[in-house]
C-alpha cells in the first residue's frame, strides 16, 4: 500500500506543477497579439482537457482497490506520458 500512496503522491505532485506551467502559459497568452494569442489559447484549452483527463486517472486509482489498482496505474501511466508530451510541446513552443 505504501507503493500505492507514493504513486499517488507523485501523481498529484506532477499535476500541480502542469497546473503552475498551464498557468504560466496563460499569462503569456495574455500578452501576445492577436494571431499569437488565438493559437497560444487553443493550445492552452487543450492542455487544459488532458490535464482534465489526468485528474480523473488519479480519481480512478484513489478509489480503486485490491488488483484494480494495478490496470489502473497502466492506465493512468499511459494518460500520464501523454500529457507530459503534449506539455513539453507547448512548452517547447511558447
Amino acid at each position: 500500500m505504501a507503493d500505492l500512496d507514493y504513486y499517488k503522491a507523485k501523481m498529484n505532485a506532477q499535476l500541480a506543477e502542469w497546473k503552475a506551467d498551464l498557468d504560466k502559459l496563460k499569462a503569456k497568452a495574455d500578452s501576445a497579439h492577436a494571431d499569437a494569442k488565438k493559437d497560444l489559447n487553443e493550445s492552452i484549452d487543450a492542455l487544459e482537457a488532458k490535464l482534465e483527463q489526468g485528474r480523473q486517472k488519479l480519481d480512478e486509482v484513489r478509489e480503486s482497490a485490491g488488483d484494480a489498482v494495478e490496470s489502473l496505474k497502466d492506465g493512468a501511466n499511459k494518460a500520464w506520458e501523454n500529457l507530459k508530451e503534449a506539455f513539453d510541446q507547448a512548452k517547447s513552443k511558447f
